[in-house]
């Protein structure tokens, strides 16, 4: 089979295929399930070809789950039309660019180290990142102002079908996706009472991502969506209870109020947000939230009497070190 044949594959329009070495065996099959490694360089179209992001700068390759909500589609498109061993250059228009700055950022985020979490799985975060006005890369915020043509340099290493690797959980079909949660729970659980905060959110983390896989699928609000939202909202609270340990108060507030704000009868929500709030100092706002947890959950009278206490005797030894700090002053 030519050269020729190769760059016609790709028969999608605003794309242009140039192979720059050869691969070997047959076109590799592509199914729901497929693992697909590779290598990518992002570049620009300008006179410098400015290179984006290049995996090999990183140090590991890309891997993606095809069929698994993966949000650069493009780029299966591409990799489709590859042999093992292949590199090629795909120059890609506009239209199929345009989300590439949020792909970025993600991959970016994870090769920091910022966000551990498989990355296929953020495609619910997309609604929130398009409500930032900054992606936090100067580049990437360029390229979301005015998006451009791209060239994507691919390297096709490796292809696996479903059955010759282990799935891991964002690979499970739904029926196994949602068995998952309850023993993920109960792993968490169990670590975060040995005392093993981070290892218990990851085993929480993982149970949320299976139901999001699970709910992104239901309408919204009707009562399957909203089981699988109250089963999501539990284990985030499990999630922030070790964050709590980790001393992540801001990060505590964050997810609670995103509770809060869609579903304002979560005492626990209230709860754990007045505690972070007691740990950053912020009084009226602690206040606020214990006195929300005793309308909706009276059952929590002593919970909440104890951290008013506490709060009550940090308020007062606080205001005797300012009242020390200051009295020098006068």
């Amino acid at each position: 089979m030519s050269d020729m044949q190769d760059t016609m594959l790709t028969g999608s329009e605003g794309i242009k295929k140039t192979i720059l070495h050869g691969g070997t065996g047959d076109l590799p099959k592509f199914i729901t399930g497929t693992k697909v490694t590779f290598h990518f360089r992002t570049q620009l179209c300008d006179d410098e070809r400015t290179v984006i992001d290049d995996s090999k700068k990183v140090g590991t390759p890309m891997e993606i789950v095809i069929g698994n909500m993966f949000k650069l589609d493009i780029w299966e498109t591409l990799l489709s039309s590859m042999r093992i061993g292949e590199v090629a250059e795909f120059w890609c228009d506009t239209i199929h660019t345009g989300v590439y700055p949020l792909v970025s950022k993600s991959m970016r985020r994870i090769a920091e180290g910022k966000d551990p979490v498989e990355w296929q799985v953020h495609t619910c975060g997309m609604a929130n990142m398009f409500a930032y006005h900054s992606l936090g890369y100067d580049d990437l915020d360029e390229l979301m102002k005015e998006p451009k043509p791209l060239y994507f340099v691919l390297e096709l290493l490796r292809v696996q079908q479903p059955s010759e690797y282990n799935r891991e959980s964002w690979a499970l079909s739904d029926e196994e996706r949602l068995k998952a949660v309850p023993v993920l729970h109960g792993q968490g659980n169990k670590l975060y009472k040995q005392g093993h905060y981070q290892e218990a959110t990851q085993k929480y983390k993982e149970a949320i991502i299976c139901i999001k896989n699970v709910q992104t699928k239901e309408k919204a609000w009707d009562v399957p969506w909203l089981k699988l939202e109250k089963m999501a909202n539990t284990l985030t609270l499990n999630y922030c209870q070790c964050l709590l340990r980790m001393e992540e108060y801001y990060e505590v507030i964050e997810h609670t109020t995103d509770i809060i704000n869609q579903h304002p009868g979560v005492a626990k929500a209230f709860y754990l947000r007045g505690k972070a709030h007691k740990e950053v100092w912020n009084e009226a706002e602690a206040r606020q939230d214990f006195t929300r947890v005793l309308d909706l959950d009276p059952g929590m009278k002593k919970a909440v009497k104890k951290e008013l206490a506490v709060l009550n005797m940090r308020m007062e030894e606080k205001n005797q070190e300012d009242r020390n700090k200051y009295k020098g002053m006068f």
